[in-house]
């Protein structure tokens, strides 16, 4: 198939891609709301309630990181990091992990991160959210509102190479070949 032909058809199916994700932003507004309970996460200014890690917003982006020990989480959050501005002008923004605080913030710091970082470490908060598993933690994000006393989750979605969450990966899938085994790395010469 020559090139303009070849990229038509591609073209057709990124349309299609769109009109799925509107079906699913349609079923994801008409979710039940989960009720779940107000967690407390360590910080190194000590503990703090998932109800205040909301500050003036009524919505909270929350993301389960496997923690410094993941270079696939680490990709994502530096991914984060560019954007994190952007998304705090909307929701509330933080990053969990099972990471003590201190090690966050060293980890952070070497980062560059910017963004709010809790520890999950000593809650139940992965597994309750579904978030660890026989296999242990799970990356992904989950949504929740704030609706006076109560917390609810809206959303969640598991993150995964070749997700929508991580812009590498749309840029790869336009080489030819893909990823092609590449795998992400703390540093790079």
């Amino acid at each position: 198939m020559n090139y303009q032909d070849t990229s038509n058809e591609i073209n057709a199916h990124r349309l299609q891609i769109l009109q799925l994700r509107e079906k699913v932003r349609e079923l994801q507004a008409a979710i039940e709301p989960q009720e779940v309970k107000d967690y407390a996460f360590e910080t190194p200014d000590g503990a703090v309630h998932l109800s205040d890690l909301f500050g003036s917003k009524d919505t909270l982006l929350m993301v389960h990181n496997m923690g410094m020990s993941c270079p696939y989480c680490t990709l994502w959050a530096d991914g984060f990091n560019g954007i994190a501005a952007h998304l705090e002008d909307r929701a509330a923004f933080v990053v969990s992990s099972p990471d003590a605080p201190e090690a966050q913030v060293d980890f952070k710091t070497s980062r560059g991160w910017t963004f709010r970082m809790v520890s999950s470490k000593a809650t139940g908060f992965a597994e309750d959210m579904g978030y660890k598993g026989d296999e242990g933690l799970e990356p992904g994000i989950s949504v929740f509102r704030k609706r006076e006393r109560q917390i609810v989750r809206v959303s969640d979605t598991s993150f995964g190479p070749g997700d929508d969450f991580c812009a590498i990966w749309h840029l790869f899938g336009l080489i030819p070949e893909g990823p092609d085994g590449w795998q992400p790395k703390y540093k790079y010469p």
